[in-house]
């Protein structure tokens, strides 16, 4: 595996590469969701590279940022085990040579869900992406169906803009008590972590959106939305303090 802190030296060596190449974009932090679309990307192509990158502008609030976990010696062993060809890690100075002057805004679905709870999330997650496949120039990008509200955005956008990649989504990784994977799971508390499940277990009932909100709050979740779209039900919800975790899942609905 190459280690790249360098976007100038990662170009150079991306023109050497023949074959297809497919990206995972992460903020590292890696589970055991991360390392599925890896070995999607590694079975699919000649080559994978990951980017570690914890974007700043996609942060609504500072103090969610300050405590995002940071495992950097792990992820590497780990990345190179599963047999990663590349790893890009930019800092800021590279991603936003322009301090972040030119971004990219959606005017419509950004709005919604968790938009509609973190200002300018979305745009931060657009313009880094852009940035990202720009940067490495992959066949195939793969990302989680956990942030699917996420990956619309951004297949969405890849079309608008003609871009020459193919945008894969990958099913949600769960732990065996139903918890959708995350990194942030690594901030909770252990009555926290124990009360966690609940989401999956009540965004699973045959209640309304309403009926699973209530559920949810009598349990002590602080509920942002629940939400039918897409034939999928989303949930976000924050639990703990100093700061709260925020956490959010969907699942495809059954007819």
């Amino acid at each position: 595996m190459i280690v790249f802190d360098s976007i100038r030296r990662f170009k150079s060596t991306r023109q050497t590469l023949g074959g297809t190449l497919g990206l995972v974009p992460t903020m590292g932090a890696l589970h055991e969701g991360h390392k599925s679309l890896i070995h999607r990307s590694l079975k699919e192509n000649q080559s994978t590279a990951v980017s570690i990158y914890i974007n700043p502008t996609q942060f609504d609030r500072a103090e969610d940022l300050k405590v995002y976990p940071e495992t950097m010696s792990e992820d590497k062993e780990q990345l190179k085990s599963l047999g990663v060809d590349l790893l890009l890690i930019p800092n800021y100075e590279q991603m936003y040579p322009d301090t972040f002057r030119y971004e990219i805004r959606e005017k419509g679905f950004s709005s919604e869900m968790c938009g509609a709870y973190r200002t300018g999330h979305f745009t931060g997650v657009l313009t880094v992406v852009m940035k990202l496949l720009n940067i490495i120039r992959p066949n195939r990008a793969y990302f989680g169906e956990k942030d699917y509200q996420q990956y619309l955005l951004i297949r969405d956008m890849v079309e608008a803009f003609s871009l020459e990649v193919e945008i894969i989504p990958c099913p949600i990784v769960r732990d065996p008590d139903g918890l959708a994977l995350s990194s942030r799971n690594m901030n909770l508390s252990d009555s926290a972590r124990e009360k966690a499940p609940l989401i999956y277990e009540l965004m699973r009932s045959k209640g309304s959106d309403n009926e699973v909100r209530l559920g949810l709050t009598k349990e002590g979740f602080e509920v942002e939305y629940v939400k039918t779209k897409f034939g999928r039900r989303f949930v976000a919800v924050r639990i703990g303090t100093n700061p709260t975790v925020r956490l959010i899942d969907n699942i495809a609905l059954i007819e």
